[in-house]
């Protein structure tokens, strides 16, 4: 049994026990723990905690109890705060492995934008840095549409050309692609379309017959404002077959301008100002003259006998008095609705006495549209395979 203590002695067992347990809890803070199975261990205490620990070890024992208590929960937290920090390190390293580069944007998901917080993000006290577009983007005065002039020592004199408010808009003409006599292929398959041998020049707007090329076979120059042919126009070109020029302004034709054309067969002249026919080839077989102002004055006598081939003969919508002749054997059809005819004679269609009984190749007479009535001249039909069409009886 142990000797009753006074009461100063035990006052110094109770320090030194404080003093031992103190040492032990430090010691055993300082010692690396057990690990769990499913946990990392706690990392090592830093050599100043280490340091920290001695000098609460060698205080007096003059010192006293709340204030060793005092040193003692500062250790505990500076203790529990170097593991805490000590592991961040490492958790944020084996994060970085898990993602990937394409979850690089994952974090953000986390991250709560509020109002609280928006000031973080953006910072809006530069808000004059971030709308400075000073570099990027030149700046533009525009104060008028007449370009500066350059002030310097050789200044010049010309004026800026003002741009008018009412701009003049000049049609282009072609008379110097048309009219220029060392010119005759390309500049009107300039103007025209040129296919081949044909030459297309409808709705340009011509005047004159344009310079054509010499293999030229058809020519169409309709919807102009074409109003005289002359003698040179069609020079030379000897194989032209088809000329059309419907819908001119043509009162004029030259007698020389066709008459030397060997190969023309079609002539399309309807919706013209002709008032006669010129001299045409014997070659001819279609003659369309519809829509002119065609007189029987107009028909030279003989003149439609001397074309062999003609078959086709188009005066409709004209100012006849009476039928033109003698007419060629070899007319098929003959139109001359809408004319001024009152009367016939009574060879208008068939031949002399000495040819009476022969059948004619003319089949098709068109009378309708004249005050002539066809009941009064039955002999002048003997030798047609059928009828005129007209007003009878």
């Amino acid at each position: 049994m142990g000797f009753p203590l006074s009461g100063e002695e035990g006052k110094q067992l109770d320090i030194r026990k404080k003093r031992s347990l103190i040492g032990h809890m430090l010691a055993s803070a300082s010692s690396p723990p057990v690990p769990w199975p499913t946990q990392t261990a706690f990392p090592p205490v830093s050599p100043f905690l280490w340091k920290l620990r001695g000098l609460v070890l060698k205080q007096e024992c003059t010192c006293g109890a709340p204030m060793k208590l005092l040193a003692f929960l500062s250790l505990l937290g500076l203790v529990l705060l170097g593991a805490g920090t000590a592991s961040l390190p490492k958790e944020r390293k084996r994060r970085d492995q898990t993602l990937g580069e394409g979850d690089a944007y994952a974090v953000l998901d986390n991250y709560d934008l509020g109002l609280d917080n928006y000031d973080e993000v953006i910072d809006l006290s530069d808000y004059e840095g971030l709308t400075d577009y000073g570099d990027q983007l030149p700046e533009v005065k525009v104060t008028s549409l007449v370009p500066p002039t350059r002030i310097g020592s050789t200044q010049s004199t010309v004026t800026p050309r003002k741009l008018s408010s009412k701009p003049k808009m000049s049609r282009p003409t072609m008379l110097g692609l048309l009219d220029s006599p060392s010119s005759h292929s390309l500049p009107t398959c300039l103007v025209c379309v040129c296919l081949g041998s044909s030459v297309y020049c409808d709705d340009t707007d011509l005047e004159n017959i344009p310079p054509l090329p010499k293999t030229t076979t058809y020519l169409y120059a309709r919807f102009n404002r074409i109003r005289r042919i002359r003698a040179g126009d069609f020079e030379g070109l000897t194989k032209l077959k088809r000329i059309d020029l419907s819908s001119n302004a043509i009162f004029s034709i030259d007698d020389d301008a066709l008459r030397l054309l060997p190969a023309l067969q079609d002539l399309i002249l309807p919706e013209n100002q002709l008032a006669s026919l010129p001299v045409l080839p014997a070659s001819i077989e279609v003659l369309d003259v519809r829509l002119n102002r065609l007189r029987s004055s107009g028909i030279q006598p003989e003149a439609l006998r001397a074309l062999e081939k003609l078959q086709f003969l188009y005066l409709a919508d004209n100012l006849l008095d009476s039928i033109p002749g003698p007419l060629p054997p070899s007319l098929r059809s003959l139109h001359l609705q809408n004319n001024m005819i009152e009367t016939m004679q009574s060879d208008a269609f068939c031949d002399s006495e000495e040819h009476k009984h022969s059948r004619r190749r003319l089949e098709d007479i068109r009378l309708d549209g004249n005050p002539i009535n066809l009941g009064l001249f039955p002999s002048a039909y003997f030798c047609l395979p059928r009828l005129p069409t007209g007003h009878c009886c």
